[in-house]
């Protein structure tokens, strides 16, 4: 099978923030960063690859690949909105290769992985033996952003699980893989429905809703279109700059003393969206926070 090789080269400053953003589309990154490469110690015969001692030292390549069946350009045009987003400078190249046993060999690199107290995700293709009053999500990573594996999507699940009820209204804003409204409504949730404005991630969403037994509404399009009924939870696992625009439709979508979850926020943009948010109708309950990403918390206050 061919793939489509994305490729960004960005300051080693960068590299972890760049590597988050690029899990976004798969966690099985190729990273080249030869900023501690040390050509003083090249071996017992002072002898090494030319390449090394020429490196660029100052910046670094992320690589993913996108198969053939995939529309690589909705990959490509995702990194670049969530790079203007938080203005990191990158250079992105685009190049076809092609591995015959790759659809096999990334499917190594994917195990359960535990969020919160009590949910555990796991690939479709494994099988895996629920412990006591583990919550398992089913999940086959493609194309939509949701597999467990990246920051902001496990301190989502972690504040899902602290805060779904059984029977709340939950509405998942940038549903993605549909990852977080399929855990909301194993955890107990009654209605659940999923929103996202890329079609790709509905149809991910609603094929992994199916695997888990699962049944709820998603629907391509924005929330500020969307119908104005209220839920008693709206989770949002966007970036800063997404959150800081509709959190005015969140809040008139969301019930008097409700929770809004908001994650895929840097360290760097935390203050702003707490500030914006506190002014606006809204109280923090909590932050929590996993390498230089956050996820907050918030309740709607009473009018």
């Amino acid at each position: 099978m061919k793939y489509t090789e994305i490729k960004v080269k960005c300051n080693v400053a960068d590299l972890e923030q760049v590597s988050g953003i690029m899990s976004m589309i798969d966690s099985f990154l190729k990273i080249e960063d030869y900023s501690d490469f040390d050509s003083s110690a090249v071996g017992y015969d002072g002898l090494a690859d030319e390449s090394l001692l020429q490196a660029d030292r100052t910046h670094a390549f992320v690589s993913l690949y996108v198969p053939e069946t995939e529309d690589a350009q909705a990959s490509v045009d995702f990194l670049k909105q969530q790079f203007a987003a938080v203005g990191t400078k990158v250079e992105l190249y685009e190049s076809e290769t092609e591995n015959q046993d790759w659809e096999n060999e990334w499917k190594k690199y994917y195990e359960p992985v535990f969020c919160g107290e009590h949910v555990v995700i796991v690939p479709s293709w494994q099988e895996y033996a629920a412990q006591k009053d583990e919550v398992i999500v089913k999940i086959d990573p493609g194309l939509a952003f949701g597999t467990g594996t990246h920051e902001s999507t496990r301190l989502c699940l972690g504040l899902l699980e602290q805060y779904v009820q059984k029977g709340d209204s939950v509405f998942d804003v940038g549903t993605g893989s549909g990852i977080l409204a399929v855990a909301a409504k194993k955890l107990g949730a009654g209605i659940v429905r999923g929103l996202d404005i890329d079609p790709v991630a509905v149809r991910s969403a609603k094929e992994n809703a199916e695997l888990n037994g699962t049944e709820i509404e998603f629907d391509t399009g924005s929330i500020e279109q969307s119908p104005p009924q209220t839920y008693r939870i709206i989770v949002a696992n966007i970036v800063a700059d997404v959150i800081l625009a509709l959190y005015p439709a969140v809040y008139t979508r969301l019930a008097s003393q409700g929770v809004f979850i908001a994650s895929g926020i840097i360290r760097e943009r935390e203050k702003e969206v707490i500030d914006i948010l506190l002014q606006n109708g809204f109280s923090l309950i909590e932050s929590q926070h996993e390498g230089e990403w956050c996820a907050l918390a918030f309740r709607k206050n009473s009018n």
